[in-house]
């Protein structure tokens, strides 16, 4: 196994709910997930196949989150001041901590997720890298100037812990610890942010350190380092060169390089030998993975996507990987420029990235046979008589309707035929499933299918009403394929009466479908046909209007009596008649007061004024002045619209009265 820690970073993290980013299909690949941790910072990330868990410490938080494999945060241990480095024990059973705060190794229960024992270091020994070799815990300890190496056996009774490990006492601050089941003999050792880079390789097998290589390597400023599962070299990521070294363990030569870029910072090996490189690296993929023994080309690359305010795309944090035992997942940690923290969860990392391309005509005729050709291209050949699904989408089958699936090529290729028995857009997705070598991938493409434009209609547009008349309206529609079902919205003029599905039905045998409406403001009726798969959808309105009530009275005469065949109310000189008007109420509704004179055969003008209803929708005005005897007059209310202080009825003109002034 191999233990190494991620620098505690000081600013804290913004706390979000889960996101989910769903992978795409051309490499570099999207991460298949990620959740946002609740941390401060990360100091080491570790996977327990077992149990199906991930742990993560936190230092400046003092704990350790436990993640489930999808990232969802289910267990925290707290208590645990400065916590870094981690490892896991052979059987999963225990979570090994280095507490440099308590100058403690802390053990926790993997299956309860709480601390079952803790195990003091010395005082100021500040441990922080933990390893498991030769039966024993290794740990890096000590402050700068003072690093070293010290051991906790707890084979026997009581637990041993025993520092000064490294006799040649040559690492200035706590070094960085790795080991490999494979090799449970060897432990090796390298110095973080140092340059030139240093690194050792001990024999523990008998129980003590045992130094059998150390130099001075190419490279500075080391951020991880992995031991490979035979022992038989290490592998560092250093922020420079710009690729992933290794080096022998018997005597630190160069060994295989991993190429991949700027700012190295993470890597880890799985127990099969499939590396995964990891880079600081704003504009270039983040993660590199190489199958077992293969150094030349990556079989995956990941670039993290930008969840922050800044230029770059989130980073991943420095030792920020870990695999899954059984490469099933990859996990890495990766941060964005508001100190966001997350855990990214790659399903597919150990299988080539598959894209698929598909292409259809941009048009075609309902009923008519089309040919559709596409790819699924990934690097390596696919299994012969591999399959991809295929689905066609359209308005008659929203959800999908299952195609036959095609069989591809050599090359990955494809062809198929099919007809459109609906019109609209049609979508066909191609989906392959993935096999061992090759990621799942999907792809679409969409065909114009035209429809036929049938007819709706509504009656009674631009009729006028009287106040109050219930009025039918009725949708005739035309010839369609299935649907046969209309709407009906009622929308009356004025803001506080919203447009309202009144009915929704299926037209009658003659194409009818109808609704009443009590005219009391202008209104607009909309039918709404929704289309089906060989007719388009189509929306008509009719918009009638309504007038107002309105009516004056006049009153104080002294009698009533007709002129011709029109009767007029007689008022003395002196007296100033009342006139009373009655209008449909709408808020700060006025009406207009017009007089008119006769003279000489016509009427004439005489002046017109408006006032403002009451809320009972009444107004009393008052004609004053010097009445002139002899002249025959009339006077009527009406409702104008918008000069009247509102649009919501038509213009309406109440009934004239008649009247005359004697001595």
């Amino acid at each position: 196994m191999r233990t190494r820690r991620i620098s505690a970073a000081t600013s804290l993290a913004v706390l979000f709910s889960s996101v989910v980013l769903v992978g795409g299909a051309a490499n570099p690949a999207a991460a298949d997930s990620s959740k946002v941790l609740p941390a401060a910072s990360v100091g080491d990330i570790v996977a327990d196949g077992v149990h199906k868990r991930v742990f993560i410490s936190d230092p400046t938080g003092g704990k350790v989150l436990v993640t489930d494999y999808n990232g969802a945060v289910v267990g925290t241990i707290a208590s645990l001041p400065g916590v870094t480095g981690l490892e896991l024990s052979a059987d999963s059973g225990t979570l090994y901590a280095a507490v440099p705060g308590a100058d403690a190794i802390v053990t926790i229960d993997t299956a309860g997720l709480k601390e079952s024992a803790r195990y003091a270091t010395g005082e100021g020994t500040d441990p922080k890298h933990p390893a498991l070799a030769g039966g024993k815990l290794w740990f890096g300890y000590g402050a700068a100037g003072e690093g070293n190496i010290g051991s906790l056996d707890l084979s026997g009774a009581e637990p041993v812990v025993t520092l000064d490990q490294d006799k040649d006492r040559t690492w200035f601050s706590a070094p960085t610890l790795a080991s490999a089941p494979g090799a449970p003999g060897t432990l090796a050792a390298g110095i973080e942010t140092q340059s030139p880079a240093e690194l050792a390789v001990y024999d523990v097998a008998s129980g003590t350190a045992t130094r059998t290589a150390h130099a001075s390597v190419d490279g500075g400023n080391m951020r991880d380092l992995a031991l490979s599962p035979d022992g038989k070299q290490i592998v560092v990521a250093s922020a420079a060169p710009y690729l992933h070294q290794a080096y022998n363990t018997a005597d630190l030569s160069r060994g295989a390089a991993y190429p991949s870029t700027s700012y190295p910072n993470a890597i880890d090996i799985a127990p099969n030998g499939t590396v995964a490189a990891g880079s600081s690296a704003w504009y270039d993929p983040d993660v590199y993975v190489y199958k077992p023994g293969s150094t030349t080309k990556p079989v995956r690359t990941y670039e993290f996507p930008n969840t922050g305010n800044s230029s770059g795309a989130d980073t991943l944090m420095d030792a920020g990987l870990a695999w899954a035992p059984d490469t099933s997942r990859l996990f890495a940690v990766t941060a964005n420029s508001l100190g966001v923290r997350s855990l990214r969860v790659l399903t597919d990392a150990v299988k080539s990235a598959s894209t698929v391309t598909v292409n259809a005509p941009a048009k075609s005729a309902l009923n008519k046979k089309l040919t559709v050709t596409g790819r699924v291209k990934s690097d390596g050949a696919f299994p012969a008589g591999s399959k991809a699904t295929v689905t066609r989408t359209d308005i008659e089958s929203p959800k999908g309707k299952a195609l036959p699936s095609v069989t591809l090529k050599s090359d990955g290729s494809f062809s198929f035929s099919d007809t459109p028995t609906a019109g609209g857009q049609v979508t066909y997705k191609v989906s392959y499933a993935g096999d061992a070598a090759h990621s799942a991938a999907s792809g679409s493409d969409k065909v114009a299918v035209p429809r036929t434009v049938t007819s709706l209609t509504v009656n009674h547009n631009k009729a006028l009403y009287s106040y109050g008349t219930d009025v039918t309206f009725t949708a005739h529609l035309g010839k369609t394929y299935k649907n046969r079902t209309v709407e009906l919205w009622v929308d009356p003029f004025g803001s506080d009466k919203p447009n309202k599905l009144v009915r929704t039905g299926k037209v009658d045998s003659k194409g009818n479908l109808s609704t009443k409406v009590d005219m009391t403001r202008d209104t607009t009726v909309t039918a709404v046909f929704k289309g089906d798969g060989r007719y388009t959808s189509k929306k008509v309105t009719s918009t009638a209007y309504a007038k107002v009530k309105v009516s004056t009275s006049i009153s104080k005469q002294y009698k009533t009596a007709k002129i011709g065949k029109t009767s007029y109310r007689y008022f003395h000189k002196k007296t100033n008649p009342v006139f009373t008007t009655s209008m449909t109420y709408y808020k700060n509704r006025s009406h207009k007061l017009s007089l008119e004179l006769y003279y000489q055969g016509k009427w004439y003008d005489a002046g017109s004024q408006y006032f403002k209803l009451g809320t009972s929708g009444k107004s009393i005005v008052t004609l004053n002045g010097t009445h002139d005897t002899g002249y025959r007059m009339r006077v009527r209310a009406s409702y104008v619209n918008g000069t009247s202080g509102d649009t919501v009825n038509s213009t309406t003109h109440g009934a004239w009265q008649y009247f005359i002034f004697t001595k």
